[in-house]
């Protein structure tokens, strides 16, 4: 045990200084990178890919670089207003301080809506007037909220994560692509946001009956290419200082990954980076049930 936690803190110091996958040792299944294996190139400004069984990153780049995140701050929103919730069946009504610039507008003034509805438009459309109503359903203003998205990330130990708005629309809403990794990991590990974040589209009926659908910002969930992978789960984030950025959840077999790519050049390559990321992790590691020690 002694040497297996003095391996890890080596590699972790190792981890800081360089961008390059590490051979990984540890008390989990051993993850280790297949000799003569090639680099990886990443064009997006920073990334990272977490194994999600054992929390060991696999590929680091410029991770610990502070940035804003943009709407990737809706997980932690999510996360928050789960300890709050009023009930999935409470009724809202959208009110003139739920408008939010910014993105498509989904819900409109005086309609009336469930809060799963909120839920679901906020995390599946990244839709930020949503995600302010789900906001004041729970009761709290949003300084009372903000204050406890911040308490949370300290108490994950998210030391560089810092919010100043649920949605993410605000430079000082900041992360690093190592963080985002754990923070995806706590919100996808909850069921609620996992089954909002893999899906595609979420169709529901205002209280006055007016149909709405609402579609995923993960396109990766709409990718028509043959992938070894599955995604479990995505958020999209953009902003002009936040570039565009994607953190995903996703898996090969029994292999789980949290990939985080940050200030990407473009609204589709975020996805196709996030994919030859993953692919050069799953190709390129062992996962394998015997241990070093």
């Amino acid at each position: 045990m002694f040497w297996n936690l003095a391996i890890n803190l080596i590699l972790s110091l190792f981890l800081a200084r360089g961008d390059f996958a590490p051979a990984v040792y540890s008390d989990a299944p051993l993850i280790a990178l297949k000799p003569g294996a090639a680099a990886v190139e990443l064009a997006a400004e920073k990334g990272a890919v977490l194994s999600a069984q054992d929390h060991f990153f696999l590929f680091t780049k410029r991770a610990d670089e502070v940035q804003p995140i943009a709407s990737i701050t809706k997980l932690m929103t999510s996360l928050v207003f789960l300890d709050s919730n009023p009930g999935w069946e409470e009724i809202y009504e959208i009110k003139e301080n739920d408008k939010v610039e910014g993105g498509r507008l989904n819900l409109f003034l005086g309609e009336k809506v469930k809060v799963k509805d909120l839920f679901y438009t906020s995390l599946v459309a990244s839709d930020n007037g949503a995600t302010i109503a789900l906001v004041h359903s729970t009761g709290l203003s949003e300084e009372e909220f903000v204050a406890r998205m911040n308490a949370e990330a300290k108490r994950l130990g998210l030391v560089r994560t810092k919010f100043s708005d649920p949605v993410g629309l605000g430079d000082d809403n900041v992360s690093t692509a190592r963080e985002v990794a754990l923070l995806a990991k706590a919100a996808f590990d909850r069921r609620e946001i996992r089954e909002a974040t893999a899906s595609r589209e979420y169709n529901f009926t205002t209280f006055t009956g007016v149909e709405k659908k609402v579609e995923s910002t993960d396109y990766l969930l709409f990718d028509s290419e043959k992938n070894s992978f599955q995604v479990l789960g995505g958020k999209t984030g953009y902003t002009d200082k936040a570039g565009y950025c994607f953190v995903s959840r996703l898996k090969d077999g029994n292999r789980e990954v949290i990939a985080v790519v940050l200030n990407s050049v473009g609204k589709n390559e975020r996805f196709k980076e996030s994919k030859n990321l993953v692919n050069w992790v799953f190709n390129n590691y062992d996962w394998k049930k015997d241990k070093l020690f």
